[in-house]
C-alpha cells in the first residue's frame, strides 16, 4: 500500500531529512585512513541521541549498527567492523534518522584518501545517476522512468547496476510501497502522485552485477570482487517537482572527500 503524505506531513518529514544529512555529514567528516568502520559507527550513533532522535538502521529487521559501511566491492549492508580503512579505499555509507514519527534516509560513498581514477570515475557516475533518477520524480511519470534513467546512463559508461536490492518509499517507517528498482522502461510501473516519498538509492558497479551475500548474512558483495558505489536521498513527489528532503542548511549533496 502507498501512502499519501500532505504537505504539511512532507514539511515535518524534512526534519527527520535534514538531521539524516547532517549525520551523513557527521559520518563523512570521519573518513580518512586509519580509522575503523566501528569508530564512525559509534560516532553515529552518539550524534543520531544527542539530537533527541533514534538510529533509523539500528536494529531494523536485526541490523546490529546504526550506519551500514560497505567498502569496496561491498555493495550494501556492510557491517561496521575493526575493519581500518586504508588510502585508495572508496566507502558507501548508508545511515538515517528517526524522529517525530518520520524517518529519514541517505547514503553516500566517499573516498578514503585518493582512490583510482577509474574508481573515482564510477562515484561520479553514480552521483549522476542519482540524480537523473530525482530528476524523473515528478507527478504523471512513472516508476520505471526513474529506473530507465539510472539504468541507461550507468550502462552507457559501461557499468553494472544491481538488480537484487532497491530504493522505496518511505514514511513512518523505513520501507514502504513502492519499491524504486535502478532499471526499467519508461512508461512502466507504478504513477508518480503528488504527496509520495521515496528513497531513490543507485547501486552501481564497476564489473558484474551479480552478487552474493557474506556468511554473516548482511554485508553483499560483486561476484568479481570489483568495486560498487552507492548514493541516495529521499524525496517527495510535488506539483513542483522533485523536493530532496535529506538536504541541510550545507545543501543536497554532501563532497566526496571525508573532510566536509
Amino acid at each position: 500500500m502507498i501512502f499519501i503524505k500532505t504537505p504539511q506531513e512532507i514539511e515535518e518529514f524534512k526534519v527527520a531529512g535534514s538531521l539524516s544529512k547532517a549525520v551523513l555529514r557527521r559520518a563523512g567528516r570521519m573518513v580518512r585512513p586509519g580509522v575503523t568502520t566501528r569508530e564512525i559507527d559509534q560516532v553515529v550513533e552518539s550524534f543520531i541521541r544527542l539530537h533527541g532522535a533514534t538510529p533509523g538502521f539500528k536494529g531494523l529487521y536485526g541490523f546490529p549498527a546504526s550506519i551500514c559501511a560497505s567498502v569496496n566491492e561491498e555493495i550494501v549492508h556492510g557491517i561496521p567492523s575493526e575493519r581500518v580503512l586504508v588510502d585508495g579505499d572508496i566507502i558507501s555509507i548508508d545511515t538515517g534518522a528517526t524522529i517525530g514519527g518520520w524517518v529519514g534516509d541517505n547514503a553516500w560513498t566517499f573516498y578514503v584518501g585518493t582512490p583510482s581514477v577509474e574508481w573515482q570515475g564510477l562515484c561520479e557516475v553514480t552521483l549522476d545517476c542519482l540524480k537523473a533518477g530525482i530528476a524523473q520524480a515528478v507527478p504523471g511519470n512513472h516508476i520505471g522512468d526513474i529506473g530507465f534513467a539510472v539504468q541507461s546512463l550507468a550502462e552507457r559508461h559501461g557499468y553494472g547496476v544491481v538488480r537484487e536490492y532497491v530504493g522505496h518509499g518511505v514514511g513512518h517507517v523505513m520501507h514502504e510501497d513502492p519499491n524504486v528498482p535502478n532499471f526499467g522502461k519508461r512508461g512502466r510501473g507504478v504513477r508518480l502522485q503528488v504527496g509520495m516519498v521515496i528513497a531513490i538509492e543507485p547501486m552501481i558497479t564497476l564489473g558484474t552485477y551479480k552478487n552474493h551475500t557474506l556468511a554473516n548474512g548482511w554485508t553483499v558483495v560483486t561476484n568479481d570482487g570489483s568495486p560498487a558505489a552507492h548514493y541516495e536521498n529521499t524525496v517527495a513527489i510535488t506539483k513542483d517537482g522533485p523536493v530532496i528532503l535529506t538536504q541541510d542548511g550545507e545543501g543536497p549533496w554532501c563532497p566526496f572527500q571525508g573532510g566536509i
